[in-house]
């Protein structure tokens, strides 16, 4: 007989941290106007062992709130249903529309010297209980889509912005409109500090869109700066060679200070001549890369699962220059739940219903054309479940017992090829199709097209939608699904992004 699983040890200490989840879950309550319904709360990237000394792993874990049944019964009907096609207009977003001026993130609650742990915890449980409460009782509740309802997360953030003499903002520029939260831009102002706004993956969306988002975000927020970015795992501006991504490395120890407590902290500009530089953004944007490029080497982990860094890191740039990268965390917003899906911000692998998020995909992109695909019912119109079947059909995904079409599983390889920037979907800023010409004409395009590392024949050859089906299956575990090796000739090529730099060396 096999043996019995050895029982994992359960200190005292692990106990209280667990049972003060779970009263901060019953906070989470939703009061309506026919009583109290409680909405679960789901942990995202929850781990089930516990990390080195009994710290606790899921202290930091992303939190949001589940879907109701009901809702996922409506979703599910709504799939089968024709696909309407939206106009190009309606891809320029404006962030006011998505961020109201009534609906702002957590702020950290006065404090003084005098408070001890135990009463500040209290202060800022009870503080972040009203302020969801505030939330619910405003309009915009019933339009509010995933945001991050873990206070130990928004306290790294209180920490990072107490600590920061700049703030770098993270944005992905396919995406940017509905990234950047103007509340955040608001406060940085009121304290007196700089906000830098970085917008990465341009290699992603053409030169005029990248100059787009640069006029617009410019001119409504004149206090901003605007960097480009585009990561590259295996090349970075400090030379050809570095770590893997996620890799360990053996300098990591001795570079990086993990700082979990949320102290008390008086800021002081440029305190002990250090610059203090706070990195802020939502999961997925590519933080982590951007650290690792600035060091020249992998000094932290990368990875696509949202909520992979845990805590904030203090990196120390130069001597004189320090990165204090605060944890991926989700901002109130109204911004859908598709787009939240398609940035990164929730788990692909824990979605209950992908479907919605494969309608507002498949509205934009004509994705029958672009994946190739046939109808799976020889018919005319298609539903989101229809792109799903065919994408199943045509990769030879099928179920394990009955051998039929695994649509679920055609829908992630689907949501995860436009994580990745293989099936490519982006919005402009506002009027942008009004002012295209004069985008594609500026003398920006000339640096973003550097920063690319693309030539002006290589943007032209580029296609509005970036798709390679040779590596989809990289997230697959049987390779030998497809038997269409002939589409491989027929995909988009993907310039190296920085092949203008290392022509240089």
């Amino acid at each position: 007989m096999p043996q019995a699983r050895r029982k994992t040890p359960f200190s005292g200490k692990a106990k209280k941290q667990q049972l003060q989840s779970k009263k901060q879950n019953k906070t989470l309550l939703m009061s309506t106007s026919s009583g109290t319904t409680s909405y679960d709360v789901v942990s995202v990237n929850y781990q089930p062992t516990r990390g080195r000394g009994g710290r606790d792993t899921n202290r930091y874990a992303l939190k949001f709130y589940r879907e109701t049944e009901e809702e996922l019964k409506i979703k599910k009907e709504e799939a089968l249903k024709e696909l309407i096609p939206v106009p190009e207009k309606d891809l320029e977003v404006n962030p006011v529309d998505y961020f109201p001026a009534d609906v702002s993130f957590p702020k950290r609650p006065p404090w003084d010297f005098n408070m001890t742990p135990a009463q500040l915890d209290a202060q800022e449980q009870r503080y972040f209980k009203n302020y969801i409460d505030s939330l619910q009782a405003s309009e915009h509740w019933k339009k509010m889509s995933y945001f991050e309802l873990n206070l130990e997360t928004w306290r790294q953030l209180w920490r990072v912005l107490e600590m920061c003499d700049i703030l770098l903002l993270i944005v992905d520029v396919r995406y940017a409109g509905m990234m950047f939260p103007p509340s955040l831009y608001s406060y940085i102002q009121a304290q007196k500090k700089d906000m830098i706004l970085v917008l990465n993956k341009i290699d992603l969306v053409p030169s005029s869109v990248v100059a787009g988002w640069k006029q617009y975000l410019t001119t409504a927020y004149p206090a901003l700066r605007v960097l480009y970015f585009t990561s590259c795992p295996a090349y970075n501006l400090r030379g050809v060679t570095s770590d893997k991504a996620g890799q360990s490395n053996e300098d990591f120890c001795e570079t990086i200070l993990e700082k979990a407590d949320t102290s008390f902290y008086t800021h002081e500009r440029y305190k002990s001549g250090v610059l203090s530089i706070g990195c802020v953004g939502q999961p997925n944007v590519g933080k982590s890369s951007l650290l690792n490029a600035l060091m020249g080497r992998c000094v932290v982990s990368v990875s696509k699962t949202p909520g992979h860094t845990k805590h904030f890191q203090t990196i120390y740039l130069t001597p004189q220059v320090r990165l204090c990268d605060c944890p991926g965390l989700v901002f109130p917003s109204t911004v859908p739940r598709p787009i939240q899906i398609l940035m990164g911000s929730y788990p692909i692998a824990q979605l209950r219903e992908p479907y919605t998020t494969i309608r507002y995909l498949s509205e934009r992109l004509d994705m029958p054309k672009l994946l190739r695909i046939e109808h799976p019912e020889g018919d005319d119109t298609w539903s989101p479940r229809d792109i799903c079947d065919g994408w199943a059909k045509k990769k030879g995904y099928l179920t394990a017992k009955a051998a039929r079409l695994d649509t679920y599983r055609a829908a992630n390889s689907l949501l995860r090829m436009a994580l990745d920037g293989r099936i490519c979907l982006w919005l402009r800023p506002p009027g942008f199709a009004e002012h295209r010409d004069k985008y594609e004409s500026c003398e920006e395009i000339k640096y973003i097209r550097w920063v690319q590392a693309l030539t002006s024949d290589q943007e032209e050859q580029k296609s509005d939608v970036l798709t390679s089906e040779s590596d989809d299956d990289r997230h697959s575990d049987d390779s030998d699904a497809d038997d269409d090796s002939t589409d491989d000739s027929e995909t988009a090529a993907i310039a190296n992004k920085f092949a203008a730099l290392a022509g240089d060396d």
